[in-house]
């Protein structure tokens, strides 16, 4: 079942009508995202509308670690279908770079994609594991030679070019995505720090402002996630990306892409 959505048009509203009467409205860097109602809200989300900070963050751990969790090589066969291209079935949409890529060519070599952990495994050393580290809320299909750049590197702006992932940048210890997939990552992030806290034999995830988190469980920065989210809305991509692992692999759901305001409701 596709998510109806429904978004407030209230900014709109106020700038379309400064621009009537002449004012300048001030540059802002991202809006907030507006409020938004799905058809999960009655259902899968009901205990949790209406809340926020750690409240809400509770209860969305609550609800959405009731999941199946599937084997690292099934992973391979699910993102074929997950991150499948709309306009050619016979291939999948890379993370990153926004390249179409033949689904057969799924590998280690030099022209293959792999599958790309946004949550690095080594920041709680989870592996790939059944949970956090075969979770395809956070998996996705990525060229090996942008992957490889990226490695385990936290999330920041600046930098030099990635070869290979034009709008993407890197330096030592940060990665900057193309502005297309700012906010999937931001979100799959975030979905993360809410899925595990703990207390299902894996670490605690959390964001937080280092870029050099290493080992520890922890990814940066939080305050670009953040604007990453407000400045990149939910695709019909991600959108189905997440009614596809819903319906058919874990039977939950990231809902920041559901409600991409309750990012900032919970931080």
């Amino acid at each position: 079942m596709s998510v109806v959505r429904t978004r407030s048009w209230k900014v709109w509203a106020a700038a379309a009508a400064a621009t009537l009467v002449g004012v300048t409205l001030p540059t802002v860097a991202a809006t907030p995202a507006s409020a938004t109602t799905t058809a999960y809200d009655s259902t899968y989300y009901k205990d949790a509308i209406g809340k926020t900070g750690t409240s809400l963050k509770s209860s969305l751990h609550t609800i959405i670690s009731s999941q199946s969790k599937i084997s690292y090589d099934a992973v391979w066969n699910a993102l074929k279908v997950t991150d499948q291209d709309p306009n050619n079935t016979n291939n999948v949409i890379l993370l990153y770079s926004g390249v179409s890529r033949s689904k057969a060519l799924n590998g280690g070599s030099v022209g293959d994609w792999n599958r790309e952990h946004t949550w690095a495994q080594s920041h709680g050393n989870f592996g790939t594991s059944a949970g956090p580290g075969t979770d395809l809320h956070h998996l996705r299909a990525c060229d090996v030679q942008v992957n490889s750049t990226r490695g385990n590197k936290d999330w920041d702006n600046g930098g030099s070019p990635v070869s290979g992932a034009p709008g993407a940048y890197t330096d030592s210890d940060s990665f900057e995505p193309r502005d297309a997939d700012k906010g999937d990552v931001a979100r799959m992030i975030l979905y993360m720090a809410v899925r595990y806290e703990g207390d299902d034999g894996w670490p605690d995830l959390e964001p937080d402002e280092s870029t050099s988190n290493g080992s520890t469980p922890f990814h940066g920065r939080l305050s670009i996630l953040k604007q990453w989210n407000e400045q990149d809305p939910p695709s019909a991509f991600e959108e189905r990306r997440n009614d596809v692992i819903y319906n058919t692999y874990q039977h939950n759901r990231n809902p920041f892409i559901d409600h991409p305001e309750w990012v900032e409701a919970i931080w």
